[in-house]
């Protein structure tokens, strides 16, 4: 007979280890990290220019791409009652609601979604934009596009304002900012792939700041980050999802494939340019395979007006 720690270690020093490893690391990635660890990110800055005593907490839920057995509605309900417990003055949400990838037992459809962020609660309210996935497909890969029809009446419904090259003015304390929100830059999927294309996309940045009427900060929501090297000084902060975070990091070399796809710069975490200043959430759902390593779910806090601060703690799931 032999033992167990004899065996682990005769399997290791015969060139098991390696497989073990793998193994071990697929069954974290695909069947434990996006399904079960959800954490909330934390950003604390005070932009240039912020007003003194102006103090905001945003809740930012981004990518959740729904669809069973991955992202179910009640693991929606749940994600929703995690960010009211951060107790936000506004719950931002920053599009790709529809699934991502071909491994979905069962659409999630639109109404359940509104059904399940209808718990939300935030004393400035709710504001959403879509994705490109809202645009290029139904609720899975395989349904034909509405046009984001039926997402925004179940966003509507839930008591989600839709903004599409949108701002609307709010105040807290008697102080006034906006919220900004773009259309998707990359609603025609086979335009990426034309290379005469002129247009991928909804967006009117000039046209959405054309309606901030005064000097009063402006958060902008912009589902890709590609926007961001023409967003002007005038814009606080901008906010975005998109890139999942790279989805996939691996240790000591980071998110490869991520760095490939949207460049370095703009994969993850808090952008900053000059005077300008970018959140990339790393979102809660996934594209391509349902995998994520090194790069678990999250929903993002943000305070505005307050001292520098990035930390990341887990929430309960």
């Amino acid at each position: 007979m032999i033992d167990r720690r004899r065996f682990l270690a005769r399997g290791f020093s015969g060139g098991l280890a390696l497989p073990l490893i793998g193994a071990a690391t697929g069954v974290y990635a695909i069947g434990v990290e996006p399904n079960f660890i959800l954490r909330v990110k934390r950003y604390s800055l005070t932009p240039p220019g912020w007003p003194a005593g102006l103090r905001l907490r945003f809740a930012v839920i981004s990518d959740i791409h729904a669809g069973e057995p991955f992202m179910g509605a009640a693991r929606i309900r749940r994600i929703a009652e995690t960010a009211n417990a951060l107790n936000p003055d506004a719950v931002l949400l920053l599009g790709d609601f529809n699934a991502g990838h071909f491994f979905v037992t069962r659409a999630v459809e639109p109404q359940q979604i509104g059904e399940a962020f209808s718990v939300l609660r935030a004393p400035l309210g709710c504001f959403a934009i879509l994705g490109n996935h809202d645009w290029w497909h139904g609720p899975l890969l395989t349904s034909p596009s509405d046009g984001t029809v039926a997402i925004r009446r179940a966003l509507r419904q839930a008591g989600i304002a839709v903004l599409e090259n949108d701002a609307v003015a709010l105040a807290k304390d008697g102080q006034k900012f906006w919220i900004v929100g773009l259309a998707d830059q990359l609603i025609d999927a086979m335009a990426q792939i034309d290379a005469n294309a002129q247009k991928l996309g909804g967006d009117d940045l000039d046209g959405a700041l054309a309606q901030v009427s005064d000097d009063a900060p402006a958060i902008l929501l912009a589902h890709e980050p590609f926007i961001f090297p023409a967003v002007p000084d005038r814009v606080a902060l901008t906010l975005c999802g998109h890139t999942h975070g790279g989805q996939v990091n691996l240790p000591l070399l980071g998110p490869v494939v991520g760095d490939l796809r949207f460049g370095p710069a703009y994969v993850y975490g808090h952008v900053a340019q000059g005077g300008r200043h970018m959140i990339i959430s790393g979102g809660l759902g996934e594209s391509i395979a349902p995998v994520r390593l090194l790069r678990p779910p999250e929903i993002v806090e943000i305070e505005l007006g307050a001292p520098v601060d990035e930390t990341a703690r887990l929430a309960g799931f």
